[in-house]
C-alpha cells in the first residue's frame, strides 16, 4: 500500500474539530503533506469517535454520537480516504512485529494500540502520521511527526 498515510487517532480528531488546538496543523498536513491516500483502520475509526464524544478530551464541547459518526462517514466518503486492514498476509506480519516489541519489555500496555498501528503500518508499507512522538521508538516505521 505504498503512498498511503495511516493517520493516528489524534490527527483524525484534530481534522474533525475546527476548534481543536491542532486543527490548523492537521489541515496544513492534509493540504500540503499527505500521501495520495490516507487511511482509517477499525482501531482509528473507533478511537476517533470515542474521543470526539468525550467531554474531557473535547474540553467540555463533545460531539454528539451522531455528529461523531457523521464526521467519520464524511471522511470515508472522500476519494482519498481508504480502509486498511490486515488481510491474512499482513496479519501474520503484524503479529510477529507486535510480539517482538511487546516481548522486548520496551512497550508498556498503554502503548499497545500504538504498537499495533505501527506494526500494521510497517506490514502494509504505510506511513504513520501523528502528533505523538512516541511513535519514534518503533524501528523501521515510516513516520511523519506533526509538531
Amino acid at each position: 500500500m505504498k503512498q498511503a498515510d495511516l493517520l493516528d487517532v489524534n490527527v483524525w480528531v484534530a481534522l474533525a474539530d475546527e476548534n481543536h488546538t491542532h486543527h490548523q496543523k492537521a489541515r496544513g498536513y492534509w493540504m500540503n503533506q499527505s500521501a495520495p491516500k490516507v487511511a482509517f483502520t477499525r482501531a482509528t475509526m473507533l478511537g476517533m469517535i470515542r474521543l470526539l464524544i468525550n467531554p474531557v478530551v473535547m474540553q467540555n464541547k463533545p460531539f454528539a454520537l451522531a455528529e461523531a459518526i457523521s464526521a467519520y462517514k464524511a471522511f470515508r466518503a472522500l476519494p482519498e480516504v481508504i480502509w486498511v486492514d490486515e488481510g491474512q498476509k499482513a496479519a501474520t506480519q503484524v503479529d510477529d512485529i507486535l510480539a517482538q516489541w511487546i516481548a522486548s519489555n520496551k512497550i508498556t500496555p498503554h502503548m499497545w494500540t500504538d504498537s499495533y498501528l505501527a506494526s500494521l503500518a510497517i506490514s502494509t508499507e504505510c506511513r504513520i502520521v501523528s502528533f505523538d512522538g512516541d511513535f519514534r521508538r518503533f524501528k523501521g516505521l515510516s513516520l511523519l511527526h506533526l509538531i
